[in-house]
């Protein structure tokens, strides 16, 4: 089959990237080592490509095939949007969209360095939906700064939590420090926390989700012992939480990660 035949509405939402042009091919191996230590987050998760010129999809990761019960890895994104529960659908094309318009606001040259997260259910090997958590990265772009590749991640998080937060998460990695929680209003969603988290609380809690301990993070932020403890009795405070493991909790459901 055509990949013309197998477009989905959500695919068309990327057709809209400022540049994007059709059937370019991939000739690289994608970082995937890199982009795993920038994204990785707790839980079963597994990885793919996507050439963003023809929905095609490279270089997945097997958990793929265990966690959503498939006999041989997709070569579309939309067999993996098929996946995804019908409900959701409209979340995440609004999701997409608003992933391009900040995108585009915040500046195209620096595309490289944009990570965007959200939430959505996904049906799983035992034919239930899952809640599980999006990340994804622009990879790779052409000559003229047009991009050519992203690579997704999927984290199943219903042991964590089940409730989905409807917000859109966009941030920098390495060189840029960008942040920018978006709630979608036309969805239902928690209540945010009373107080507001810092930047560097941010940061804590970024590197807390994904299992440091107190003295890793110290030496990854060249911060002290001390007040890397500070800083964390202050998260718990603000979020009200009794310890770590709510705390992940509670920043999945407020869509702070």
């Amino acid at each position: 089959m055509e990949n013309s035949e197998k477009k989905h509405p959500l695919i068309e939402v990327w057709n809209t990237y400022p540049g994007v042009r059709r059937d370019r091919k991939i000739r690289d191996k994608p970082p995937i080592e890199k982009i795993i230590s920038e994204m990785f987050a707790i839980g079963e998760f597994y990885y793919y490509a996507l050439n963003l010129t023809n929905s095609t999809l490279s270089h997945h990761h097997e958990n793929i095939l265990r966690l959503h019960g498939l006999g041989s890895y997709p070569e579309n994104l939309k067999e993996v949007i098929d996946l995804t529960h019908p409900d959701d659908i409209e979340f995440v094309m609004k999701a997409e969209q608003t992933l391009i318009d900040k995108m585009t606001e915040i500046g195209l040259e620096h595309q490289l360095y944009i990570k965007c997260s959200y939430c959505f259910r996904m049906k799983t090997a035992e034919g239930k939906y899952e809640l599980f958590h999006h990340q994804s990265v622009i990879t790779m772009e052409d000559e003229t700064g047009i991009p050519i590749q992203a690579i997704n991640i999927h984290t199943n998080i219903h042991h964590i939590t089940k409730e989905n937060p409807y917000t859109v998460l966009i941030s920098g990695m390495g060189p840029r420090n960008d942040f920018h929680q978006v709630k979608l209003d036309s969805f239902s969603k928690p209540e945010s926390f009373p107080e507001h988290l810092t930047k560097r609380e941010m940061e804590i809690l970024s590197l807390i989700t994904k299992g440091y301990s107190g003295p890793e993070i110290a030496q990854s932020l060249i911060l002290s012992e001390h007040t890397v403890r500070t800083h964390r009795k202050n998260i718990l405070r603000k979020t009200d939480s009794r310890n770590c493991k709510e705390l992940v909790k509670k920043a999945f459901e407020r869509g702070l990660i």
